[in-house]
């Protein structure tokens, strides 16, 4: 988002890096967009895309739909030179299993689905680890005294 949380936050504590969480229709890609720029803005390193809703599998016969629309996030990828680190399903089993406490990793972890959050993962934590920042002047001055 780009509210005053968001912003407030990556005034006053120290981020690494930001991922970009949007759906296939355009309307929520230039909130993304927005986002996107706030956190250049403010300094703050894109380490993604993550495309969620990208496509529909019907788990009767299996066709596939892309009921929000298709390729937004590669083309905003594209757009602005940050990777596109993965592109989640609509899936009726992420909701319930959520909704029950139990994440789709968590109670299906061999799933095609936790294969790509996995996945996803995988490459936030790469971009992490390659993200060597200075933070020393997010945080007060500690000054030890004997007393």
């Amino acid at each position: 988002g780009t509210g005053d949380i968001q912003l407030t936050l990556s005034q006053k504590v120290p981020v690494t890096g930001a991922v970009i969480v949007t759906t296939p229709q355009d309307i929520a890609l230039l909130d993304a967009r927005k986002g996107l720029k706030m956190f250049e803005k403010v300094g703050i390193p894109i380490l993604g895309i993550v495309e969620n809703m990208a496509v529909y599998c019907c788990p009767n016969c299996g066709h596939v739909e892309h009921i929000f629309g298709e390729g937004g996030a590669e083309r905003m990828s594209t757009e602005y030179g940050v990777d596109l680190l993965g592109s989640l399903p609509l899936n009726l089993s992420i909701r319930e299993q959520a909704d029950s406490g139990r994440p789709t990793v968590v109670a299906e972890p061999d799933s095609p689905i936790s294969t790509i959050y996995r996945e996803v993962a995988r490459k936030v934590a790469i971009k992490v680890a390659d993200k060597t920042r200075d933070m020393s002047n997010k945080f007060p001055s500690i000054v030890v005294q004997n007393t």
